[in-house]
């Protein structure tokens, strides 16, 4: 560990790499962490379900850049086979963001509606559930192997010295512009848009919301879909810049659970910044601790940021006292 922190001060090149691809890998936490902060801030859910909605929209990426072949009929003797040759992911930005809007429409209708006025133990369990049926119908459906979606995407050397080569990588550069550009549709939509408005107003007083004629419930499941395609097209990214599997879905919704926290509800430039913080403070740990402690580095950051939130709340209590 200590021969790593010596490198990188020996390194600063290398240094500059690590931080750089924390940064854009860190957009797309960031990205997660938007449809956490929507929901939590709008239906008062803590969605556990959140990193399997990422999961769901890298397989999609997947099997859009990937040949595959699916039989149909008996094994062995199929009646029919429909070969597909792969085509760019960047078209799975398109596709999953629809899919996983109708799956998070569909859970809105099953589960979510009956625990918007339930407290918020009730809605970790049911979301906690929803976890649980999409990683083991993941598994079943598609495999628990690590996959990665296929892509042409190059690098890019921005500075050459005689101690290393600042690389940027064309694909994980895609995505820092365009979580920028969803964050910033987002804010303009939430602001500028009536059904955006309707959010905030059932955000803010849902009955008062009600009295004014804006359907609560439609404003839910919208909220709620929402989030599940801003999860699918971060999975779009993700499996083009990571290895994703069907148990993976854990990891991101710690971290996007740990954006919220720190940015807090409804500060989409809070979850930006904190989001590129956290994707170059981990990519550092990685270098230094090894990858194996990665999702370590995680939870305990996790842990930390709770303990300090507590440090403040008491102080503030007794200041109110």
């Amino acid at each position: 560990m200590l021969e790593n922190l010596l490198l990188l001060f020996d390194n600063p090149i290398g240094l500059l790499n690590l931080i750089v691809d924390g940064i854009m890998i860190g957009a797309v936490f960031a990205l997660i962490a938007y449809g956490m902060a929507l929901i939590w801030g709008v239906m008062n859910i803590i969605n556990l379900s959140q990193g399997e909605f990422v999961i769901f929209g890298g397989f999609i990426a997947y099997y859009t850049s990937n040949q595959w072949t699916l039989p149909i009929g008996p094994a062995g003797n199929a009646w029919y086979t429909i070969e597909w040759s792969g085509i760019s992911p960047l078209w799975a930005l398109i596709i999953a963001p629809m899919v996983l809007f109708a799956v998070g429409r569909l859970f809105y209708a099953l589960v979510i509606f009956r625990i918007i006025e339930r407290d918020m133990f009730t809605s970790i369990l049911a979301t906690f559930g929803i976890s649980i049926l999409l990683s083991q119908a993941m598994n079943g459906v598609f495999s628990a192997e690590d996959i990665i979606a296929q892509h042409d995407f190059d690098s890019w050397v921005v500075i050459s010295s005689s101690s290393g080569d600042l690389v940027v990588e064309q694909v994980r550069l895609i995505a820092l512009i365009f979580a920028l550009i969803v964050g910033a549709l987002l804010a303009v939509y939430l602001k500028r848009t009536r059904s955006g408005q309707a959010i905030r107003a059932v955000a803010q007083n849902a009955r008062a919301a009600r009295i004014m004629g804006i359907d609560a419930d439609r404003v839910y499941a919208r909220t709620y879909a929402l989030n599940a395609a801003i999860c699918g097209a971060a999975g779009v990214l993700v499996a083009m810049i990571l290895t994703i599997h069907a148990f993976a879905g854990l990891i991101y919704t710690v971290r996007s659970f740990m954006l919220v926290i720190i940015a807090g509800l409804g500060n989409v430039t809070g979850v930006i910044v904190a989001g590129l913080g956290l994707g170059a403070a981990e990519k550092l740990a990685e270098f230094i601790l090894g990858t194996s402690f990665q999702v370590a580095f995680v939870t305990g950051l996790l842990i930390a940021v709770l303990l300090v939130r507590a440090m403040r709340l008491r102080r503030e209590r007794k200041a109110l006292s």
